[in-house]
């Protein structure tokens, strides 16, 4: 099956409601583009899954801030579609911002007390914007399933639950993170990273990587673990918007790692470009 464009949501209706009377179920890969191995990962999990494979590409305007990188976050829509063709993906969305806020545009999303902590402490209106995009997707599609990176384990755990508290209907897929060579979090944002800050970057991987190798060894307190990274990545010229090791599950902050579940989620600018990372901290 060759690639297909979808332009508007009648035509997605009308594909959708095709599939269902053909007994075809359908995978949904929402994006931002700028593909990389990661998204390729998570079209892999989908064709796994569905007979049909959907990715979206939309650069969400209302999930960045003020002063945020919306401008200069890197868009290749020709080479993304040549990705999709390879990768076997059946239909590409890819809509503009009127299409998906048109005029007079007032109702979203939010999903109360995931949003909060974490990335929402220094970027208020982020997940608004992306669950209000996410809803909209899921609401359009209507996916049998939806896959989505752990490496943005925030947002995954709060469109896990909108997805639960709204009924959409589909089944949330998590896919863990794909990495470099050197451990780097594969990132569309990598691509605004100097030579200089893409070493630097490799930071959040090593820092991580202590964390669960000291939890392994015995290490039980977050404290400790939090202010070992927070060396770490100020000696490599990270600046830290957070760090925290929090329960998998509610993304509460944990005192000490005394079950299976807890990670570290960190957040930190490598000059200018904010990356996250994030890591399973196990107790034994």
């Amino acid at each position: 099956m060759s690639l297909s464009f979808l332009t508007t949501a009648e035509e997605i209706r009308l594909q959708t409601a095709a599939l269902v009377a053909q007994g075809r179920r359908l995978a949904l890969v929402p994006t931002m583009g700028c593909l990389h191995a990661g998204h390729l990962a998570l079209v892999e999990a989908a064709r796994k899954r569905a007979e049909v494979v959907a990715l979206s590409i939309f650069v969400n305007p209302i999930q960045f801030g003020q002063g945020e990188d919306f401008g200069r976050y890197p868009r290749q829509l020709e080479e993304d579609t040549r990705i999709c063709e390879r990768a076997g993906v059946d239909w590409l969305y890819a809509p503009t911002a009127e299409q998906v806020y048109p005029p007079g545009f007032q109702t979203y999303v939010t999903c109360e007390a995931l949003s909060q902590p974490l990335c929402g402490q220094s970027r208020p209106t982020h997940f608004r914007g992306v669950a209000t995009v996410v809803c909209k997707l899921l609401a359009l599609f209507r996916p049998a399933w939806a896959v989505f990176g752990e490496k943005d384990f925030q947002q995954l755990c709060l469109i896990c639950a909108m997805n639960r508290d709204l009924g959409l209907g589909a089944e949330v897929v998590g896919v863990p993170t794909v990495r470099e060579g050197d451990g780097l979090a594969l990132s569309s944002r990598n691509k605004l990273l100097s030579m200089e800050e893409r070493k630097q970057a490799t930071a959040l991987f090593r820092a991580l990587s202590t964390a669960k190798q000291r939890c392994c060894q015995g290490e039980r307190s977050a404290p400790f673990l939090i202010e070992e990274a927070r060396q770490s990545l100020l000696q490599a010229g990270i600046r830290t918007d957070y760090i925290a090791i929090v329960d998998g599950a509610t993304l509460q902050p944990v005192e000490r790692i005394e079950a299976e579940g807890a990670r570290m989620l960190i957040a930190g600018f490598a000059g200018t470009t904010r990356l996250i990372d994030n890591m399973v901290l196990s107790p034994t």
